[in-house]
């Protein structure tokens, strides 16, 4: 009886927000690609090559280096540390790449740089750190789905929630800037300045609220968006949702795998999806075209 009362607290509280957990996250980071893919119209962005996850890394290494824990600030300091050092990123990005008429190029430029800049501070971090707050911020860095609770899940699945219905409205208008353009975009009645506002805001915060709570897991919103658009194409009333799908499922593997794979070591999701991500995005580069988003 004992057994059968512990066996089910594991797989309650362990298992399965594990599992929810990898499902909410690659739903989110793929939206996210989507959805920044589709503003700049360029494929190869992503939260990750535009510097957000670089930047949670480094908000994540600070909150961590500093030891503000449970006493001071309570559980989610670090997750809020990491959340605003993201939203920080993205802002920087998007203000130089619009508000100061550049473009999409410049932008993807941009967020290489500050991605390189973050990581440069993380390593920082981790120069000065003890070896207990080096081995913490090291296995954040790494993306990982272990010791995920309930209220984290709730937090992130109530942002999806929130973002999958308010951009399935906007499909439309997506697909008319994707395929037409700014110019016929605005032909149509589109601010299409809103609509990039919008959709920046959205998929910024999908990222960074997930990306604080399992850390840094990169290529789930470059994978998953291309996964869907080879499989139904590039119509935004299909493809956000299905992007949901394809990236909950490749995290959910991608998991699976990491448990499986070296047992019982847990290999951490980032580096399992890392190498799924980073041939893929070579290819990307090698064979980009413009028909991606036909």
């Amino acid at each position: 009886m004992v057994e059968d009362e512990q066996a089910a607290r594991v797989l309650l509280f362990l298992r399965l927000p594990r599992v929810v957990m990898a499902m909410v996250a690659g739903a989110a980071l793929s939206v996210s690609g989507v959805l920044m893919q589709a503003i700049t119209r360029n494929p190869l962005v992503s939260p990750y090559t535009i510097g957000v996850s670089s930047a949670a890394g480094f908000g994540a290494s600070v909150a961590i280096m500093f030891g503000v824990g449970v006493q001071a600030a309570g559980v989610y300091f670090v997750p809020l540390s990491a959340f605003a050092c993201a939203l920080l990123c993205a802002v920087c990005v998007f203000s130089l790449a619009w508000w100061r008429g550049m473009g999409a190029q410049a932008m993807i430029l941009t967020g290489i740089a500050l991605m390189y800049l973050f990581s440069a501070m993380t390593a920082a971090v981790q120069f000065v750190a003890t070896e207990e707050q080096l081995a913490r911020v090291v296995h954040w860095t790494f993306g990982s789905l272990n010791g995920v609770q309930w209220d984290a899940v709730g937090l992130c699945a109530v942002l999806l929630a929130v973002i999958l219905p308010v951009m399935q409205r906007k499909a439309w208008q997506l697909n008319a800037l994707t395929v037409a353009g700014d110019d016929v975009a605005q032909s149509l009645g589109m601010n299409v300045r809103r609509l990039r506002v919008t959709a920046i805001l959205l998929s910024v915060v999908a990222a960074a609220g997930v990306i604080s709570f399992v850390g840094v897991i990169g290529f789930v919103g470059l994978i998953g968006p291309h996964l869907a658009r080879m499989i139904i194409g590039g119509d935004h009333r299909l493809l956000i949702p299905f992007a949901a799908i394809c990236g909950a499922a490749l995290l959910l593997v991608a998991d699976t795998v990491g448990r499986l794979a070296f047992s019982p070591t847990v290999l951490p999701v980032g580096i399992v999806v890392a190498f799924v991500g980073v041939p893929m995005f070579l290819h990307l580069v090698i064979s980009r075209k413009r028909e991606t988003f036909a």
